[in-house]
């Protein structure tokens, strides 16, 4: 007869590990295989300019682009440019965002707001900003404050869009929750309502610096004597297509530069997540 004590061991052996399949979707960070691309692409882009497959002229090689922002680095005309668009987009993103948040929370919270506030934005948001610039330029000169507003204006829009959206998609039972213990009203919304909505809000930061910089350059073009899109406006009615490609390096580093930040931003602000 069988011993009934070797058929636990022998069902033991027969365990294995599985695999754990739960990883929530986690990108995982490879920032190697994104420099190893970016290489790739610029060491095919020169060696197609080298070997005379793409025109110099109208698409000079990466090497050209570098050799002429090293030129306008040592002669300091880079930095007058950028100092004076680095002022226009701060100014303009820090107002925008500033009056998003307000109109966005007052639409998150008060009905009256919402439905004031939604006509409005749903009436406004299309209109191409840009467009409106002759006519900022009518209202407030050919001067700063009319590339500020331009600016501020592309920015209020979506941030007001990415706040309302933040708030009105926070569990509404942390805020009944909040209610039955007494809490007052202005805690709520610094306590509840706003951590709850602040993935949002970043997410809408991400998109309106993007908005801010192609504004920027817009705006930069129009009678502007510095600045990063009054220098390629230039570099290209003049054919110095490796300068512009040197501006057009500015920019990208730029948004790179800001897109790090807020990285930073959201691994600070979103620990709780």
């Amino acid at each position: 007869m069988p011993d009934d004590r070797i058929a636990p061991a022998a069902a033991a052996s027969d365990l294995r590990d599985i695999e754990f399949r739960g990883g929530g979707f986690q990108a995982a960070a490879r920032p190697g295989a994104a420099l190893f691309f970016f290489v790739l692409i610029l060491a095919v882009w020169e060696l197609a300019v080298r070997e005379g497959w793409l025109n110099p002229i109208f698409l000079p090689a990466p090497s050209s682009a570098m050799r002429a922002l090293w030129e306008l680095t040592v002669s300091g005309l880079l930095w007058k440019h950028l100092g004076v668009s680095l002022l226009r987009i701060g100014a303009g993103w820090a107002l925008g965002s500033m009056f998003g948040i307000l109109v966005g929370v007052g639409m998150g919270i008060w009905s009256l707001a919402r439905s004031l506030g939604l006509a409005v934005v749903s009436a406004l948001f299309p209109i191409p900003k840009i467009a409106l610039l002759p006519l900022f330029i009518l209202w407030l000169g050919i001067g700063e404050q009319s590339k500020i507003a331009i600016i501020a204006l592309g920015v209020f829009f979506p941030t007001t869009i990415a706040v309302y959206n933040g708030i009105d998609a926070v569990p509404r039972n942390l805020i009944r929750m909040a209610q039955s213990f007494g809490v007052p009203m202005t805690a709520i919304v610094r306590k509840v309502i706003l951590p709850g909505a602040l993935p949002s809000i970043l997410a809408g930061f991400r998109i309106t610096t993007s908005i801010s910089l192609i504004l920027l350059v817009a705006a930069e073009m129009i009678g502007a004597e510095y600045g990063i899109g009054a220098f390629i406006l230039q570099a290209g009615n003049l054919m110095q297509t490796d300068q512009l490609l040197a501006g057009v390096a500015v920019l990208s580093v730029l948004g790179l530069a800001v897109s790090a930040l807020l990285t930073r931003l959201e691994r600070r602000l979103l620990r709780w997540r």
